[in-house]
């Protein structure tokens, strides 16, 4: 037994007495003797696997204190059996799990020049004393409950500022990552435009509208609020709209503006009125997304 005493001592076990009482102490441990019991191990398969089990209770010690030794940091020890005798080997642990989850959770919600706080949003985070506000929340959690549904359409929410709207469809993106691992992304509209007007200059317009158009589920976050340009509602916002109507990609929108108010807007151009260009964006708006009113106090 001497020679199993000194083999676990250079594996690091730190209890106290020869190796007798060290083995005692080994085997008395209540994982190591459920797994001798389960495995129906012989004294000759204990004797060989002692520096094993020893390897696992250190380890397991390591994982408790936080040591920062520990020979694989985010995994758990469990003992094993090979060709005959005890091992150890490493699975994920709880904590590692969800780590990894949260992680691919927000991998999925492409945030373009917003608060990088909106990934963390969910449903469980929206208020809903105001009874205006519960038709909309309803609306959202049914969009991801059925999804993805071939009748289902976005939501166009309009409103005051602060009343929520892009706070709620952060809410749905992350819902739709947990529950769905579907990907969403969100972009702050006002800001991207000014990014196409930019990318002229590098010719990255294709492919930034590319981007774009092909999202799994898009948010055009505060649209109304660009500077207007007769060239982005026609060759950029129409073209993105263009193509999620014809592939039925969902699309949701917040903004300031009613539809009415939208089109007025989009209507008003340098060579004067452009009342049937802004009605071909208009219509497909209407066709990707429903108008809600969403009313409230400013909440920021």
């Amino acid at each position: 037994m001497e020679r199993v005493g000194q083999t676990l001592n250079r594996t690091g076990y730190h209890g106290s007495g020869n190796a007798t009482d060290l083995t005692k102490q080994i085997l008395a441990d209540p994982r190591v003797a459920g797994f001798i019991q389960e495995h129906g191990l012989s004294q000759d398969e204990i004797k060989r696997s002692l520096p094993k089990f020893n390897q696992f209770l250190v380890e397991c010690r390591k994982v408790k204190e936080g040591d920062v030794s520990y020979i694989a940091k985010g995994y758990e020890p469990i003992l094993t059996m090979n060709e005959g005798y005890a091992d150890v080997t490493y699975k994920e642990t709880r904590q590692l799990k969800e780590q990894q989850e949260q992680q691919a959770i927000s991998k999925r919600i492409n945030l373009v020049s917003l608060p990088q706080s909106y990934r963390k949003i969910t449903f469980a985070d929206i208020a809903l004393d105001d009874v205006a506000r519960v038709d909309t929340f309803e609306t959202l959690v049914d969009f991801v409950a059925n999804y993805p549904s071939p009748d289902q359409k976005g939501l166009y929410i309009y409103g005051d500022m602060g009343v929520g709207k892009s706070f709620m469809l952060a809410a749905m993106a992350h819902e739709l990552s947990e529950t769905k691992k579907v990907a969403t992304t969100i972009i702050h509209y006002p800001s991207f435009t000014i990014d196409v007007k930019n990318g002229i200059k590098d010719g990255s317009v294709k492919e930034q509208i590319d981007a774009v158009k092909e999202a799994e589920v898009l948010v055009l976050d505060d649209i109304g609020a660009e500077q207007f340009s007769s060239w982005i509602r026609d060759d950029v916002l129409q073209v993105i709209l263009q193509y999620r109507m014809i592939e039925e990609l969902p699309t949701f929108f917040t903004s300031n503006y009613s539809f009415a108010d939208l089109e007025a807007k989009l209507s008003n151009g340098r060579q004067g009125d452009e009342t049937w260009q802004a009605k071909r964006v208009m219509e497909r708006i209407r066709f990707l997304a429903k108008e809600v009113h969403l009313r409230g106090v400013n909440r920021r």
